[in-house]
């Protein structure tokens, strides 16, 4: 008997020994080799700074904790510095009951919404809908790419747990992971850099003050990322001339489909010119042919007539360019030379283009209404070779110009003041000018190179 324990026990320790190898050799195969940089130092908030609302942010025992208050709006504690390309990884814990996000290439400008954090967030959703890693643009757009075709990452989330997220962003695809699964995979070109930022969410009244959102292992790896990134096997959300779900959710239409041109044609032509316009890679752009108006391809309209409506359209300009979008055009007008009769967003370098000096006060100056008021001083305009966001809102008669988030003039069409601004303006010639009920939305060809894209409108009529 005491042999064969013996020998049982040899058979049990050697079993024991092999089994702590292999773990040993398993421990040196996983073991991960990224260059990880830490940018929470465990300890202190060195680094970080809050902005938007007055939550609790602390740390305990080497965690960030956020901790909900009342009556203050979203509050986010963000990284100093600023972030093009990486990939970062963190665990987070989170209160059942609460709505949260970690913040990338997001920002805060005292031009934009009086300083409001906006950009990418990488949701954290604990409630039955579990879009836990989905993408949202936090104070722009909204959904980009939820998590509603994606079961898998629903169910990866933990509840009352800690929570893993690896999050990928190059060039302009971003994508998620969530406790290793494959999440959202975005091709998004809006922003190329920003902070990173730990969303407290606000509450309402009668939600309890207090709850805690937890957030740990904060790492970051800016360089030599192809050498880390993982294949994403999820097929891309593409939001280029797409609309997001958020838009769709809202009434919004792609005015241009980013590859023929189904809907527009020539201002002075039954079909699209054929030259002194280009689709290339998702772009539609006027091509230069000396700066002379309509000379070349000629203005292009929609097909179809517009009355209250809102258009945003994204447009670069080139230096010393000069274009515009007009509307309520109505092409029987002007037969002659030039462009098309209609209200213009103007379109402009204002730095090396003359036309910024002509005009009153200003008034033919970049997302002014062309000759008649002056835009916003202080405009949000990106550098030239950047991309800009035009928007356009009119409803019973009242209009907005909005230029990259803020707006930046308002009028009421048709008004008493209105028609004494047309009859002090070049186009007091024109009976009844910008006050037609309908019209086309037009593209400029001004003879200069100017590129657009994400072209859409939401008809407030209906």
């Amino acid at each position: 008997m005491n042999i064969i324990k013996s020998s049982r026990a040899k058979i049990v320790n050697g079993l024991a020994l092999t089994a702590l190898i292999l773990l040993g050799s398993c421990g040196e195969t996983a073991k991960d080799d990224t260059p990880w940089i830490e940018i929470f130092d465990g300890k202190t908030f060195n680094g970080w700074s809050q902005k938007g609302g007055k939550a609790n942010y602390e740390v305990r025992d080497g965690i960030i904790v956020g901790s909900t208050v009342h009556d203050t709006p979203n509050s986010f504690m963000t990284s100093d510095k600023m972030y093009g390309d990486f990939i970062l990884e963190l665990d987070y814990k989170v209160d059942s009951t609460m709505n949260s996000g970690i913040q990338i290439r997001s920002n805060s400008y005292p031009k934009y919404m009086n300083g409001r954090v906006h950009g990418y967030q990488i949701e954290i959703d604990p409630s039955e809908r579990a879009w836990s890693a989905g993408i949202y643009d936090e104070a722009r757009r909204g959904w980009l790419n939820p998590m509603t075709d994606n079961p898998e990452a629903q169910k990866a989330f933990k509840q009352n747990d800690w929570n893993h997220y690896r999050i990928e962003a190059i060039g302009d695809t971003l994508q998620t992971w969530i406790n290793g699964v494959p999440a959202a995979n975005l091709i998004d070109e809006k922003t190329a850099s920003g902070f990173i930022g730990l969303q407290v969410h606000s509450i309402p009244k009668e939600n309890k003050e207090g709850t805690e959102i937890m957030w740990r292992n904060i790492k970051i790896l800016t360089d030599s990322l192809s050498k880390y990134n993982r294949p994403h096997p999820v097929a891309p959300v593409v939001t280029k001339n797409n609309l997001t779900k958020s838009e769709k959710d809202n009434g919004w239409a792609m005015l241009w489909d980013g590859k023929t041109t189904d809907g527009w044609r020539g201002a002075r032509l039954d079909e699209f010119p054929d030259h002194g316009w280009e689709i290339k890679d998702g772009v539609l752009s006027v091509l230069s042919s000396g700066g002379e108006e309509s000379a070349a391809g000629g203005d292009i309209v929609t097909k179809e007539l517009y009355g209250d409506f809102e258009l945003k359209v994204d447009f670069k300009l080139t230096e010393g360019g000069n274009s515009g979008i007009k509307y309520y055009v109505n092409t029987d007008i002007n037969k002659g030379p030039g462009s098309s009769i209609g209200l213009e967003y103007q379109i402009l370098d204002d730095d090396k283009h003359p036309d910024a000096k002509m005009g009153k006060d200003g008034n033919r100056t970049v997302s002014s209404l062309y000759d008649l008021i002056t835009a916003a001083e202080d405009k949000p305009i990106n550098p030239i070779g950047e991309w800009n966001t035009a928007h356009i809102i009119s409803k019973d008669n009242h209009v907005e110009h909005w230029l990259n988030g803020e707006k930046v003039l308002e009028y009421e069409r048709k008004s008493e003041a209105y028609r004494k601004l047309v009859a002090e303006s070049k186009y007091e010639k024109w009976p009844n000018f910008g006050e037609a009920d309908k019209g086309h939305i037009l593209l400029q060809d001004h003879g200069d190179l100017v590129f657009f894209k994400n072209i859409k409108i939401k008809d407030l009529s209906k």
